[in-house]
């Protein structure tokens, strides 16, 4: 077990899953562990706690997904708090499955060393320039992510460590022929029906509420009525594309500029050549003599090409005559390449020349000579990196200015301000989750609400939001967490409670009408009775979106009716209505045609979410873990 475990680590699901949790980084940032939150934590697992920052960060990261996944639809989906109360329901769950996992695999001893993390780090595609890993830009990205290079290895240990564990139940699964059949026999089954919909909104008029329940019932859940900490912030930004250097670019220096750094606009000098390749095989010395002979062929007047294309063992160039087109220095074999560059004139043949693929004999076809870009190609480049640097030095020359101000000056940012030349913003009370940009990172909103900021109200040290990107930023106000007002909530609550009991009421009439359905009388003349009409399907599919979920998951659990019978039943709807179900039929699919790998794959794919699901809802039966009734919500 614990090797298959170790094995899966190195594989491509590991891979994929590190893949995405950086990317997820690189959408959205993530903040560090800087001072301690005020709120109660969002979960608890065994004793550890998932502190409301983890809750901010790992929120903030499926946000930037769903973002980027519905675009433009995103703030119409967004709108609903009931949507929005479901995903972050569904953070706060899937932190408590990592931290599950995390301390299973820290009780069966798995441990990701430090050349794993270092390999893993350099062959990240984030990390890289030109498709090599550069340094300054692995720490430019960390840096982003509120990360120092230790605690970056240390969190991404921790998530390949975790990642051994998922591949191990996604490395073992597989299917059988018949499961497979079987499979799609049932995806593709369909069920005929008839329904009728008992809507709770005609027993509203029979829910009569008494002030004191509605009292009672704030006090008894208040809980479910508290504002999330408010904050009140006056912040300076800074950012070098903004920024205007004292002194502006002129032409003398963007051409004593081109003058210093002439040599990065050198065009190598390019040749193109063809040959004749003899492999050595199992006889260096026959293929020597063969290569010999070539040559004298040619230096008696015999055609390049001809030779090459009839005697060359480099089988894709000899049907072009033995071209190679156009070479630079460091892309050939360095015996190659010297013999090539050596060659003076078009049309030179030179002397046979061994590598470690043969012999060749190589011939110049052209030249295109070394050259310098003319000033007039790249001034305009030349002037745009002038003025980006001048605007990077005007910058940190500001930002170290700022820095000192700030901190001898912390209870105000005026002089700071006045020093950057830009000008103060502020903002009303708000909570974490709504700060606007650029304030919306946990790099700023971590540092926000930590007891020093909000208690000594100084101002915070600069923070780097972004490439040459800085916020400093104060606290003016704060509100902590705290039971809403019952008169805030008064006309909220009493809606809540005539919902709840019109839905008891309409399920309770539901169950009456059900025991009727159940004793022969017809579901139309039910309908007739209630008002309401009868919705038949012929055929639904277990993918169709034209009924309730609730129904379409009953009308699939129903067992097969017998012949010339129906099933019935008795729904709750998820919006509190009720519904009656008759099943009429149940119209089974024929697989014949043997199945794509495409279908295979997203059947074995469904086995391996169910399988991971059943694992962490077993490591989540046997865990100690709390879900406080905690504000997580975006609302004031």
């Amino acid at each position: 077990m614990l090797e298959k475990i170790r094995e899966g680590s190195q594989g491509p699901v590991a891979k994929i899953i590190l893949g995405a949790v950086i990317l997820s980084f690189a959408l959205a940032g993530i903040g560090g562990y800087l001072g301690q939150t005020t709120e109660q934590p969002v979960a608890e697992v065994n004793g550890i706690k998932i502190s409301q920052t983890d809750f901010a960060r790992a929120y903030q990261n499926e946000r930037a997904r769903l973002e980027q996944q519905f675009g433009e639809y995103f703030a119409q989906i967004s709108s609903d708090p009931t949507y929005m109360a479901q995903i972050r329901k569904g953070v706060v769950d899937r932190l408590v499955q990592q931290e599950l996992q995390n301390q299973l695999a820290t009780e069966l001893g798995l441990r990701v060393s430090d050349e794993q993390v270092k390999k893993a780090i350099v062959e990240m595609p984030y990390f890289q320039l030109g498709g090599e890993f550069s340094n300054d830009r692995y720490l430019q990205v960390i840096r982003q992510m509120n990360f120092q290079p230790d605690s970056f290895r240390e969190y991404l240990r921790e998530e390949m460590t975790r990642s051994q564990l998922v591949s191990a139940v996604a490395g073992t699964e597989f299917v059988l022929s018949n499961e497979l059949q079987n499979t799609v026999a049932l995806q593709q089954q369909t069920r005929a029906l008839d329904y009728i919909v008992l809507g709770k909104d005609k027993m509203k008029a029979q829910v009569s509420l008494e002030e004191d329940a509605v009292i009672n019932y704030y006090e008894l859940n208040q809980d479910k009525y508290q504002s999330a900490e408010q904050v009140s912030v006056q912040y300076l930004e800074l950012n070098a594309e903004n920024v205007e250097p004292e002194v502006a670019v002129s032409d003398a220096d963007v051409l004593a500029y081109y003058e210093e750094s002439k040599t990065q606009y050198l065009e190598p000098e390019k040749r193109r050549v063809s040959h004749i390749l003899i492999e050595t095989g199992e006889d260096d010395a026959a293929a020597n003599t063969q290569a010999q002979s070539l040559l004298a062929q040619l230096r008696d007047g015999a055609d390049f090409a001809e030779l090459a294309s009839t005697q060359s063992d480099d089988i894709v160039s000899a049907e072009l005559g033995g071209d190679l087109d156009w070479i630079e220095l460091d892309m050939m074999d360095p015996e190659f390449e010297t013999a090539a560059f050596s060659l003076e004139n078009v049309g030179d043949i030179s002397n046979v020349i061994a590598s470690e693929f043969g012999y060749h004999i190589i011939k110049l076809t052209d030249i295109e000579r070394e050259e310098v870009q003319a000033f007039d190609d790249v001034k305009v480049e030349l002037r745009a990196e002038l003025e980006k640097n001048a605007k990077i030095d005007a910058f940190y020359q500001k930002q170290a200015e700022i820095a000192e101000l700030a901190f001898e000056m912390s209870d105000t940012l005026e002089d700071a301000a006045l020093v950057a030349g830009v000008e103060l913003k502020s903002t009303g009370l708000i909570n974490r989750l709504a700060l606007p940009a650029p304030l919306n990172t946990p790099v700023v909103s971590n540092v926000v609400f930590t007891p020093e900021l909000l208690e000594d109200r100084v101002n915070s040290e600069v923070l780097e939001v972004g490439a040459e990107h800085i916020i400093v930023v104060r606290v003016l106000d704060y509100a902590p967490a705290a039971t809403k007002p019952f008169d805030d909530v008064k006309a909220q609550i009493e809606t809540s409670l005539i919902n709840e009991q019109a839905s008891r009421l309409v399920n309770e009439h539901a169950q009456t009408l059900f025991s009727e359905l159940q004793a022969g009388k017809p579901l139309a003349e039910i309908a007739t009775a209630e008002e309401v009409e009868v919705s038949s399907e012929k055929s639904l599919a277990r993918q169709t979106y034209s009924v309730a979920p609730a129904i379409l998951k009953e009308a699939f659990k129903l067992p097969h009716p017998a012949e010339g019978k129906f099933e019935v039943a008795v729904i709750e709807l998820n919006n509190g209505d009720a519904a009656l179900v008759q099943l009429n039929s149940v119209n089974d699919a024929a697989i014949t045609a043997e199945l794509d790998e495409q279908q295979k794959q997203s059947i074995t794919n469904s086995q391996i979410n169910r399988n991971y699901l059943a694992f962490v809802n077993a490591l989540e039966a046997k865990a100690d873990v709390v879900r406080p009734q905690v504000q997580v919500s975006e609302q004031n």
